[in-house]
């Protein structure tokens, strides 16, 4: 894609293996690894990374790999837009940091002023900045318990919100986020999501709904509710993409009971499901929403927005840290917003769609062991189970995730039972790349898979 990658230093756009995967060098890198860093920091693909960008990531090896995980949906403009280099080095030059809740700058303001406009809705907004997703999902917790003077949150099966206490808590999946790092958070209660492939055949969003809201009901009492917290399309989870319908009768709800809807847009946002929002596409609009990921072409900034008298119901001083909305991350976040909307990504991520999904479908007929497609713009996954069956097949998933790691293609596996190969290819990929990932992915299912 023209006007994505410039200068000497960008990456030829091709998938180039020089060495067997590790190679030599990353191999002796990751035992120093193996000596200084914690074990509990787990490696999908251990091949250390020299350069990377458009659709590519090349290890100290010299081995071009495709990259079909964007660092988990961050660097949807690539890991070295022209413009977000651009934009972090006359910042760094500028000033690195100053706190901006002890003498503020424009950056974060200009931030702020973006999200508004961006994010569904044409309500008052204001926002706050922080590091991380989990971060900004925390906040979002606080401020419509604050808000509405109520403690319980529902969140749903399969979510996946944080690393954090509280986020944890909120977040489904034991192992490996969970185990043994209790005890969590209180006045948190879990209902089942809509989730097609697995559901009862023929339920309907609006039916998936009303199961789920009536647990709240019965079980918690809408008066108690403060917040009801869900990702449009789940990312961890599995990219489980609830039936039409689910998600506007939630927030419907949560209109009705006073209770505040909060969007995790966290993997979701920023033209990644072909929309600048996943909520875009059934016309919701949240009361809050937490961002992240690729708000900033790959630097940490994460952001809570929502109605103005929600966000401004917090005191002074109850919102807010020491990094929260840094100099530099702004500075990316302003130019990876440019560039989203000067190359159109929404409408990329909508052509990767076209590209990807006729092409795993035909995989799925092909073989007996991919029991769902499924996802949105670009981001797209595989459930794999066992032949006839939707019993969960991990131990293959992680094969065909290795089989594609061996011959230079960056895929990732998700999923409450690990059985959900998902892509998230840069917004900016090539077709050349993505096709040949494609052929790699239908080459690793015919060596592992017998045909149907």
């Amino acid at each position: 894609m023209t006007g994505v990658l410039s200068g000497v230093d960008a990456p030829a756009q091709e998938r180039r293996l020089v060495t067997e995967i590790p190679g030599p060098r990353s191999r002796s890198l990751m035992e120093r690894r193996a000596a200084a860093v914690s074990a509990g920091v787990g490696t999908t693909l251990p091949v250390f990374v020299e350069r990377a960008g458009g659709g590519v990531v090349v290890d100290v090896d010299g081995n071009s790999l495709i990259d079909l995980g964007s660092g988990i949906a961050v660097v949807s403009v690539g890991n070295a837009a022209p413009r977000v280099v651009d934009a972090v080095r006359e910042q760094v030059a500028a000033f690195t940091h100053t706190c901006f809740m002890v003498t503020p700058y424009e950056g974060y303001v200009a931030v702020c002023e973006e999200l508004a406009r961006l994010t569904p809705g044409d309500h008052a907004k204001k926002s706050a900045l922080f590091n991380s997703g989990s971060e900004a999902v925390e906040n979002a917790v606080k401020v419509a318990r604050l808000a509405t003077g109520r403690q319980a949150v529902v969140v749903f099966d399969h979510a996946y919100h944080g690393r954090t206490n509280l986020t944890l808590a909120l977040t489904a999946k034991n192992m490996p986020y969970k185990h043994r790092f209790g005890p969590f958070a209180p006045e948190i209660y879990r209902v089942p999501m809509s989730y097609p492939f697995r559901d009862e055949p023929g339920m309907t969003g609006a039916q998936a709904a009303a199961r789920a809201l009536q647990q709240v009901e019965t079980q918690v009492g809408a008066g108690n509710v403060a917040a009801v917290l869900i990702e449009p399309v789940q990312g961890e989870g599995g990219f489980v993409v609830p039936a039409p319908g689910f998600l506007a009768a939630v927030a419907q709800w949560c209109t009705a009971a006073g209770a505040v809807f909060i969007a995790d847009e966290i993997q979701t946002g920023f033209c990644r499901t072909g929309d600048w929002f996943a909520c875009d596409a059934e016309g919701v609009v949240p009361d809050l929403i937490t961002t992240a990921k690729g708000i900033a072409g790959g630097m940490p900034l994460a952001a809570l927005t929502g109605r103005a008298e929600l966000m401004d119901a917090v005191h002074p001083g109850g919102l807010g840290g020491t990094y929260g909305g840094n100099p530099v991350a702004c500075a990316a976040a302003l130019a990876t917003i440019a560039t989203m909307e000067d190359l159109d990504l929404s409408a990329a991520a909508r052509a990767i769609e076209a590209t990807m999904l006729p092409r795993l479908r035909a995989l799925q007929e092909r073989t007996d062991v991919i029991g769902d497609v499924r996802g949105r713009g670009a981001m797209l996954a595989v459930e794999l189970v066992r032949p006839g069956t939707v019993e969960p097949d991990a131990a293959l998933t992680g094969r065909i995730a290795r089989a594609c790691h061996a011959q230079g293609v960056i895929v990732l596996t998700a999923g409450t039972y690990g059985n959900v190969l998902r892509f998230l290819p840069p917004l900016v990929i090539g077709q050349n790349l993505l096709t040949e990932a494609l052929d790699v992915l239908d080459a690793a299912f015919a060596a592992e898979v017998p045909r149907r």
